[in-house]
């Protein structure tokens, strides 16, 4: 009789322990698909808590959103956001890496006005470049950067190739139209440890 019951006793130990390291499986699989580097990153904000209410599905950075309401709830099937409460990346940001049904609380949302993804997503070494020590002077047609940043980390000022003027004004066009300017009206190239960087770019409305 004792020996049935020390066997029930350690069938249930291997049931529990087994149920134990299916749960552990499945969250490290859960982790790893959020975090998997050849999907792109995507989230989806709600304007009420518990994914409800007005919804807008975002598959890059946003540096404008125009959004009418606050938000409550996110859904963050890959990748990780930041999401700021001014245009352009501006004034106070979180950074959000998973599904939160609620933001703030019942009442109250965040009010997000612009949002982008952010680090290296799966872990895989981090970003190679050096943290941005941008200083920032902004006018009402343009505004400058001393070091020019994508979530914080310095911008290669040609990716493929060898760093050119004409590769580093595209580069710093497309940046500068990734924080919502029309383009760059001036910009330069800073070797950092061998790699070539942008520096000092004027974004603008017009005139580039």
């Amino acid at each position: 009789m004792k020996t049935a019951y020390r066997l029930s006793i350690l069938a249930a130990a291997a049931a529990s322990i087994g149920a134990g390291l299916l749960a552990t499986s499945y969250a490290q699989t859960v982790e790893t698909e959020r975090y998997r580097p050849d999907r792109p990153p995507e989230a989806t904000i709600y304007r009420d808590a518990g994914y409800r209410g007005p919804a807008v599905f975002i598959g890059e950075a946003k540096p404008n959103l125009g959004l009418a309401w606050p938000v409550n709830s996110v859904r963050v099937p890959n990748g990780r956001w930041e999401l700021c409460e001014r245009t352009r990346y501006r004034g106070n940001c979180r950074t959000v890496d998973r599904d939160t049904p609620m933001l703030n609380n019942v009442l109250r949302g965040v009010t997000v006005q612009s949002i982008r993804p952010v680090g290296s997503g799966g872990g895989g070494g981090g970003n190679p470049n050096p943290p941005a020590n941008d200083q920032v002077a902004r006018g009402n047609f343009a505004e400058f950067h001393t070091q020019p940043a994508t979530s914080n980390y310095r911008v290669l000022a040609c990716t493929r190739g060898s760093a050119t003027a004409s590769c580093a004004a595209s580069t710093a066009d497309s940046w500068c139209r990734s924080i919502g300017w029309n383009g760059s009206a001036r910009e330069h190239m800073e070797t950092v440890n061998r790699r070539v960087y942008l520096a000092d770019v004027l974004c603008v409305r017009s005139g580039y």
